[in-house]
């Protein structure tokens, strides 16, 4: 072989060398470049997924917060309604629910109390539920958006903030000494109405307020006046949320004490009222005089006396949920 063809081949093999070690570089480079992009692209990822872990872990946190709360609030309820059973269910029977009391209201049962509460709640309704649900709707749906409706929603929201005490002293002011109607049940029933009327008003307007505009729309464009939108297709929208109102409203009214104390409740009656200008016991009143008035009172008699007020506003509450959810049912939206 001569020195020129051994140059060549020596070259050439060099030059192949070089060719490798640079493609060997170039794939090194290549490979480098993908790892930075790919490590990017993952720290890039990872940055966008932290706020995502974060707020997941802040709203578990939340929401185990919030059971943690309604547990603290539910068992202490739970707790006293069981007591309640547990100390009233012996003094639970049928003489006890049928028959007026006895020997200083020590013994017998509590029928009048019973039968004068019936009678307030259904007069509380038959006075607060028609004006209330009326002056809700007119607010709703046909008073103008102006400086004299705000002020009277803000009156209507400060009256129902107003002690119950203080409507009782209303009450026996205008009622009983004014119009002369005496401590009787319709002075204790128009005295619980004006105490109950501005959340029956407030829910009213709430719940006729949160039906879509668009039924009150569409209702229009087929011809319907306005007062037939609102009876036949805005109110049966919205009665779920006015019963709940009415409920709200009446359960308060049979469970309070001031108010009847100044109006119509009486100390102790061995007979049924006859009309409603007689003067009738109640649950409130009676489980205050009971526990605080006579002496010797047994205990069971007590919290009988509470366990039957206790099924009485479950019972309103029971009765108005089959109702809500039977209207509900029905609605459209």
């Amino acid at each position: 072989m001569s020195d020129h063809d051994r140059d060549f081949k020596y070259k050439r093999h060099y030059d192949q060398e070089d060719d490798h070690e640079h493609d060997h570089h170039d794939h090194d480079d290549d490979h480098n470049n993908n790892h930075d992009e790919g490590y990017k692209q993952d720290h890039k990822e990872h940055g966008r997924d932290d706020p995502k872990r974060k707020d997941k872990l802040i709203e578990k946190l939340g929401f185990n917060f919030l059971r943690i709360i309604t547990v603290l609030t539910v068992l202490p309820i739970l707790g006293l309604v069981g007591y309640i059973i547990v100390k009233g269910a012996p003094a639970f029977s049928w003489p006890f629910l049928s028959e007026v009391p006895t020997n200083g209201m020590r013994e017998g049962g509590i029928l009048p109390a019973i039968i004068g509460t019936l009678y307030l709640t259904l007069g509380t309704a038959l006075f607060s539920v028609p004006l209330g649900v009326a002056a809700g709707i007119y607010i709703a749906e046909y008073a103008e958006d102006n400086r004299w409706t705000r002020l009277i929603r803000i009156a209507i929201i400060n009256l129902a903030g107003i002690p119950s005490v203080v409507y009782g002293l209303f009450g026996l002011g205008l009622f009983v000494l004014f119009l002369k109607f005496g401590t009787s049940i319709l002075s204790a029933s128009l005295t619980l109405s004006i105490m109950t009327l501005p959340v029956i008003i407030s829910t009213t307007e709430e719940a006729l307020r949160s039906v879509p505009n668009s039924f009150r729309v569409v209702s229009t464009s087929l011809g319907a006046s306005r007062w037939q939108t609102v009876w036949k297709v805005i109110l049966p929208q919205g009665l779920p949320g006015i019963i709940t109102g009415v409920i709200l409203g009446l359960e308060r009214a049979a469970g309070e004490t001031a108010p009847i104390l100044f109006t119509g409740a009486t100390f102790f009656l061995p007979e049924l009222p006859h009309s409603i200008m007689d003067s009738t016991m109640a649950l409130p009143y009676h489980i205050f005089v009971i526990s605080t008035q006579v002496p010797g009172m047994p205990i069971k008699i007590q919290y009988g006396t509470v366990l039957v007020l206790l099924i009485f506003v479950l019972g309103m509450n029971l009765i108005a949920t089959l109702i809500r959810s039977h209207a509900r049912a029905k609605r459209q939206w």
